[in-house]
This record gives C-alpha cells, sequence and structure tokens, in this order.
C-alpha cells in the first residue's frame, strides 16, 4: 500500500513531536520532513514534493499564508492543510485565496487529523465547521475582481451539477448516488473539473465557483 507521504511546518517542536507521533501510528500515513520555520518549509516542500503539507499560521521568516502561496505555486499537486490556533475570518480567506485546500483549528481531536489528512489527500474538501459557513459567505459577498467566464464556456452541463453537489459538501460516493453514476465516473468528471479550471482541491474549486457566481448559497444546505 502506498503511504501518503507528509511534511509538518510548526515552529514549536513539541507540536510537530505530537503531530508527527499521531499521524505515524497510522499504517498508510508517513512524515518525511519537519520544518520550524516558513522557508525551510517551502524548500523542503520543493525538493520532496510531499502529499500534505500540514502548515501552522504563525511562523518565523514566512507565514503560513506566503508558505501555502509557494509551495502551490512549486508543487501544485501538494494538498495544504492549515493546523491554526485562530480562527480569524481574514486569515481563513487569505488561506483559501493562496490555494490551502483545508482548514482545521488546533482543539481538533487526533483522530480527526488523521480522517482530514486521508480526505484532503482524496481531494475531499476540509474546513472546520466553525468557518465553514462564513467562508462561503465572504465568497459569496466578495466576488473575484476578474472578467467573469460563463460555467458554461469551460464545464459541460454535467460537470456544473458534479460541482454544485461537490459545493454542498457530498463526497463522490454521495454525487455518484445522487446522479445514478458510477463512482469512477464521477472521480473522472471531478479530475476533469480541477484540471480546467486549474485547481487542486475541492476547497479550491468551491471557492472559485463562488467567487465566479457559478453557485450561490441558494445551491448550499
Amino acid at each position: 500500500m502506498d503511504r501518503i507521504k507528509l511534511l509538518i511546518a510548526d515552529d514549536h517542536a513539541l507540536v510537530r513531536e505530537g503531530t508527527r507521533r499521531i499521524l505515524e501510528a497510522e499504517k498508510d500515513l508517513k512524515v518525511i520532513a519537519e520544518a520550524g520555520d516558513g522557508e525551510e518549509a517551502v524548500r523542503l516542500a520543493t525538493s520532496l514534493a510531499p502529499d500534505v503539507a500540514i502548515i501552522d499560521i504563525a511562523m518565523p521568516k514566512l507565514d503560513g499564508i506566503e508558505v501555502t502561496r509557494r509551495i502551490k505555486a512549486s508543487c501544485p499537486k501538494t494538498a495544504v492543510l492549515i493546523l491554526s490556533a485562530y480562527d480569524d475570518d481574514q486569515f481563513v480567506f487569505d488561506l483559501l485565496e493562496a490555494g490551502a485546500a483545508g482548514y482545521l483549528l488546533k482543539s481538533v481531536r487526533g483522530q480527526e487529523l488523521v480522517n482530514a489528512v486521508r480526505a484532503i489527500y482524496a481531494g475531499e474538501s476540509v474546513l472546520h465547521p466553525l468557518v465553514a459557513r462564513k467562508v462561503l459567505n465572504h465568497f459569496v459577498s466578495s466576488p473575484g475582481k476578474t472578467k467573469k467566464q460563463k460555467p458554461l464556456e469551460i464545464l459541460t452541463q454535467r460537470e456544473m451539477d458534479i460541482l454544485k453537489l461537490v459545493t454542498r459538501g457530498l463526497s463522490n460516493k454521495e454525487i455518484a448516488d445522487e446522479l445514478f453514476l458510477s463512482l469512477r465516473t464521477v472521480q473522472g468528471h471531478v479530475g476533469s473539473i480541477f484540471s480546467k479550471i486549474g485547481v487542486g482541491s475541492r476547497t479550491e474549486a468551491v471557492v472559485r465557483a463562488l467567487k465566479e457566481g457559478w453557485v450561490t448559497l441558494e445551491d448550499i444546505p
């Protein structure tokens, strides 16, 4: 079984040690590097290309926002999971703009972190419940400044149907059941959506769809 390769970046050695112990207790997870500051995190991510980088916001040299931006620029396939003590709105919005695939508070339990790593690796969206709704509200009320494209100029109607269900938080299996499709077909469509709109995670896809006005809060329960 291929193990999910992880990078942990936090300026507190004790936090890194505890996080590593939790993750490496799982047979499918492997921590390949640790970083104590932002510059080291970017350097290690660029050279090692981990599957998931678990990043703290407040680090020396480069903060988590800039670290996320640089990692996504150099290793677009690396999913960034933010693990933070803060749920400040602007931190969350800036990190998602930078390309983070998930945002969890450090108050989560160890199993929740393990589940989040697996979910992000599988392309799922991971947002702490305390921040998820205000993230949606923010990107609906703060649309992008770029010239908008109509969704069907980029995506097929079937892909738009699937993107709306992704925005509602449904998993690939749930989407397959909803649309009477095979799981493999849904996975293929989701991959195509990511490729066409230039994103690497469900979170990024949802942010793009909300900013472009392709989906609205009425589409989300």
